[in-house]
């Protein structure tokens, strides 16, 4: 099994999975690193589809590899997208991140050259519903 990455791997990961985004239309590609509860790294890139919106981001990618391959907990998450500005998750993402991830999370945002900016997953998703809302329906406030 292997032990916890560091962010170089979760880099890597990402930068790897970026240079292999199908982006003929945008020609922007993302890539997504996770590392999970265990240590391991999951990438996954973005797929465009002629049929907009039929595409899948680079976030799902990895988290339904993730999934795929027995991971259940985002420890944390790199995603690297292109140009000067900040690549952070979409609406979309941000939710399905939060399915896996905990409010502490890490998500961090980078470019070419690296990290730019470290968020929680609070931050870019405040007051977000998720499993545990599902876990206390019953419960009486």
């Amino acid at each position: 099994m292997p032990g916890p990455s560091t962010m170089d791997d979760l880099f890597a990961a990402a930068k790897a999975a970026q240079a292999r985004a199908h982006v003929p239309y945008s020609r922007f590609p993302v890539g997504a690193a996770i590392r999970d509860e265990a240590g391991r790294i999951h990438a996954g890139c973005n797929v465009e589809n002629a049929a907009y919106p039929q595409g899948a981001c680079a976030e799902t990618g990895a988290i339904s590899r993730m999934a795929a391959e027995g991971g259940r907990r985002i420890a944390e998450i790199l995603v690297i997208g292109p140009g000067a500005m900040l690549c952070t998750p979409c609406g979309g993402c941000r939710q399905r991140i939060r399915e896996f991830a905990r409010p502490d999370t890490p998500v961090h945002v980078a470019g070419p050259e690296g990290v730019r900016r470290t968020f929680t997953l609070d931050e870019l998703l405040p007051h977000s519903f998720g499993p545990d809302n599902l876990d206390s329906a019953g419960e009486t406030p």
